[in-house]
């Protein structure tokens, strides 16, 4: 006979373990991607490549986290997408400020690895990706594609909107999906498609800050519109979800989880 008895809820520390592990893993994969083959094929014809490389990188270690993280956590490694997750029910506000600050701690591990790993690589290496940035998100200057500020405030809106809506659909307690992780991180690749020549990717405060932090003034100035209209969009999925498809609407939309 097999034990049918069911696993006990994660405690809090366990969340935001798992928060931090998948986050790390989010930043340390796809910036290392980043950094690594963005560096060292300086071909013009690759480029191309490293993009594809890139937005890979990023969905699939988004992949593996879910599976890896998520039935501890829920699998966000985002904290927009932890705060479209409460705009919509799924998470009570009182744990929102944990799960985001264990994010943000992954994702600076993973840079300061990142930056250690560097200072034992070729001479010039470190110097060279702080110089460029170090892959952070950015428009203007720090735009593969030249775009302006307008275009990257767009774009972080609507994308990440499209990610919170897609891992809400495919992650609800009731009408989920089995395969969520591959849809979720197969939508971030995809975002990153979209998203890499207007302003380097983001649709992750954590992601952005995590770069910044190591890029120099420039990233950290304009740091903010990567830390500020993520969750504004991940907000107004959040709600839109909850109001479209939970059957919330008037007064209870605006309830909150305590």
């Amino acid at each position: 006979m097999t034990d049918s008895t069911p696993a006990p809820a994660p405690s809090l520390g366990a969340k935001l373990a798992a928060e931090g592990f998948g986050s790390f893993l989010l930043v340390f994969a796809g910036l290392g991607t980043f950094l690594f083959a963005g560096n060292h094929f300086t071909d013009p014809g690759s480029i191309q490549t490293v993009y594809l490389a890139v937005s890979l990188a990023f969905g699939l270690a988004l992949l593996v986290a879910m599976y890896a993280f998520g039935p501890l956590s829920g699998g966000h490694f985002n904290p927009a997408v932890t705060l479209g997750v409460a705009a919509a029910g799924r998470l009570p506000w009182r744990e929102v400020l944990s799960y985001i600050v264990a994010q943000l701690a992954g994702a600076v591990v993973a840079t300061t690895l990142l930056t250690l790993i560097g200072m034992f690589g070729p001479e010039t290496w470190l110097t060279a990706v702080q110089d460029g940035g170090f892959a952070s998100s950015g428009w203007g200057a720090l735009s593969p594609g030249g775009f302006g500020l307008l275009a990257a405030i767009i774009i972080e809106l609507i994308l990440t909107g499209i990610l919170v809506l897609v891992f809400l659909g495919t992650t609800h307690p009731q009408r989920g999906t089995p395969l969520a992780g591959v849809a979720v991180g197969l939508t971030l690749a995809l975002i990153h498609f979209i998203s890499i020549p207007v302003d380097n990717g983001s649709v992750n405060p954590a992601r952005s800050f995590a770069a910044a932090i190591y890029g120099g003034i420039e990233p950290l100035a304009q740091v903010w519109v990567f830390l500020v209209f993520p969750v504004a969009g991940a907000l107004l999925a959040g709600y839109a979800y909850r109001a479209l498809f939970d059957g919330v609407a008037g007064d209870e939309m605006t309830r909150v989880v305590v």
